[in-house]
């Protein structure tokens, strides 16, 4: 079977990977399209980094991370697909029929996250395997390429949702990758009336115009803060001194969510955000009502990715699409369509 896997911190085609089989509980998928994740990105760059780091977490919070980057990695987990087969005494959806799922395999041996491993395909693949129990039919005839998509705007809107956000307030988003822009996504889905967005690139700013920020900022141009008054801020950027930076330069009683993942060790000032009882909230993933909400979303029309989409590649492409979503003012979601 042909995938691109994680090799030696690039991603390189095979064709001869595992033809994976369907236990009982699972089922047997025809990958139809994959985006690529920053954080595919980040592992392949930084994978050894990421491993000891989730090895550190209490109470196996860094499930996922226990890989040998010495074999090859699959990755892949913003996914649509087409139901192959059903493993034994299983009940699902029809052969042919469109599907998604939260990046989790279940099976007799545990939970195993669709995020980077050395067994467990993922939709860097051919086919892959999927829980029947998590699996969603996609509707309305939605795009299966806008389906695999669901994803990162499940983790935009977990966000959203975390931030307790009302419509009358204003919100700042502090950088517009595609998480940014899931962010600036839900926020116009729930009706926040001013939403602002920051970004260095001219590209991802119209971008997020285009996706629902109703003014955009330029940080080389001044602080974002001596612009807006936001009340909730958005940190999308994950680099070692934004958080501070927010903490002295944000308004009195501001609430700050943390969607940017930093992998650096970081330094704040405590003292900026309890004079000025800031309230800091980090995010992870979404839940599962979160997912279908996003997947509802798209296929009713509330939001449309097409926008978001700025290529898209073969297999045998994966690792130049890696390379090519270094540059901001290029791409900003590349799809895989095996």
């Amino acid at each position: 079977m042909r995938a691109a896997v994680l090799r030696g911190g690039r991603m390189v085609y095979r064709d001869d990977a595992p033809d994976p089989v369907p236990g009982p509980g699972q089922v047997l998928v025809e990958v139809r399209a994959c985006g690529i994740c920053g954080s595919d990105l980040h592992f392949a760059a930084h994978g050894a980094e990421v491993i000891v780091l989730g090895s550190q977490l209490a109470g196996g919070a860094g499930g996922g991370t226990d890989v040998d980057l010495n074999r090859d990695v699959f990755m892949g987990h913003e996914f649509s697909a087409q139901v192959l087969e059903p493993g034994p005494d299983t009940q699902t959806q029809p052969t042919g029929s469109p599907v998604t799922s939260m990046p989790v395999l279940l099976s007799a041996s545990g939970v195993e996250p669709i995020v980077y491993s050395n067994n467990t395909l993922g939709g860097y693949a051919e086919r892959m395997l999927l829980s029947a129990p998590l699996l969603l039919p996609i509707p309305n005839g939605l795009d299966l390429k806008h389906a695999a998509l669901t994803e990162p705007m499940a983790v935009g809107l977990h966000a959203v949702n975390k931030s307790n956000i009302a419509p009358g307030e204003t919100a700042l988003v502090l950088g517009c990758g595609p998480i940014g822009i899931a962010i600036i996504a839900a926020l116009a889905m729930r009706g926040v009336e001013t939403i602002v967005a920051s970004d260095f690139s001219p590209m991802r700013r119209d971008l997020a115009a285009t996706m629902g920020a109703h003014q955009t900022l330029d940080p080389a141009q001044g602080s974002p803060f001596d612009t807006v008054k936001a009340a909730v801020v958005f940190e999308a950027v994950g680099v070692p001194g934004i958080i501070d930076d927010v903490l002295l330069r944000a308004r009195r009683g501001t609430r700050l969510v943390v969607s940017g993942v930093c992998m650096q060790p970081d330094t704040v000032h405590p003292f900026f955000a309890i004079a000025k009882e800031i309230s800091v909230q980090f995010v992870l993933a979404y839940r599962p009502e979160e997912f279908a909400d996003s997947l509802r979303a798209l296929a009713e029309g509330d939001i449309d990715v097409t926008p978001l989409i700025t290529g898209e590649v073969g297999l045998e492409g994966v690792g130049q699409a890696f390379d090519d979503l270094a540059d901001p003012e290029r791409h900003c979601k590349i799809l895989v369509t095996p």
